[in-house]
């Protein structure tokens, strides 16, 4: 019953990241050919100009997809086990596609942002925690902290996974409340990440207990065979 239950967990989970990615594609795709005065760059028409901000644009809005697929597959148990060739390459992207490529483009678009001071904070917030994160995942994995790395993985994934919640949230505002866009843009700019890395946080400390309980059944089993 136990296997069912978890077979039918990461089902959903994998179909949930696969319409989060299919959206985040279908996103994408718009802006091509580069269009100005489309989609998100319709409220951005006064940086539009600044070829620095441009670029950056671009540039996150085409490689991010890179970041979210790599990292789909980063939490596969079997692909660990059975193609660790895989996941090292896979990962690989994922860490240079961010710290390398998206970093910086996002941190550009951080300040540039529409939402005043309060929405720029945030997105810096945003950018230097993922940033941070996923350099700690590399760090970590280098000393061969294995539980470490992986915390720091799925940190850092709830935070690329903003991409998508930022438009999702987006969306529930705007269709339940009556909000300018200044202030949507202010909310939704916390929105987008702290619920994210909260749930992470939860998953996180979720694992500790259930690797500290099989850890204590597995002592216990050791002492009755040792009295036995």
């Amino acid at each position: 019953m136990g296997t069912v239950k978890y077979i039918v967990k990461i089902i959903c989970i994998y179909l949930l990241l696969s319409a989060a990615t299919f959206l985040m594609l279908k996103g994408i795709i718009r802006y091509y050919p580069l269009d100005d005065h489309i989609g998100f760059l319709q409220f951005k028409q006064d940086f539009i100009h600044i070829t620095h901000w441009k670029i950056a644009f671009y540039i996150h809005v085409f490689t991010i997809i890179f970041a979210l697929l790599a990292g789909f597959t980063q939490f596969s148990t079997s692909l660990l086990k059975e193609y660790r060739s895989i996941h090292k390459i896979m990962g690989k992207i994922y860490v240079y596609d961010i710290l390398l490529i998206n970093f910086p483009a996002a941190l550009i678009m951080a300040v540039y942002a529409n939402s005043l001071l309060p929405g720029k904070l945030a997105f810096l917030t945003l950018d230097c925690l993922w940033f941070l994160f996923t350099l700690k995942a590399v760090l970590e994995i280098k000393k061969g902290n294995i539980r470490q790395h992986r915390e720091y993985m799925i940190r850092s994934y709830a935070l690329t996974l903003s991409a998508v919640t930022l438009r999702v949230w987006k969306m529930v505002l705007m269709g339940f409340a009556e909000i300018d866009l200044l202030h949507l843009y202010m909310i939704n700019a916390w929105l987008g990440f702290i619920p994210n890395l909260l749930f992470a946080e939860w998953l996180i400390k979720r694992n500790r207990k259930r690797l500290s309980f099989n850890s204590d059944i597995g002592n216990n089993q050791k002492k009755n065979r040792k009295e036995d």
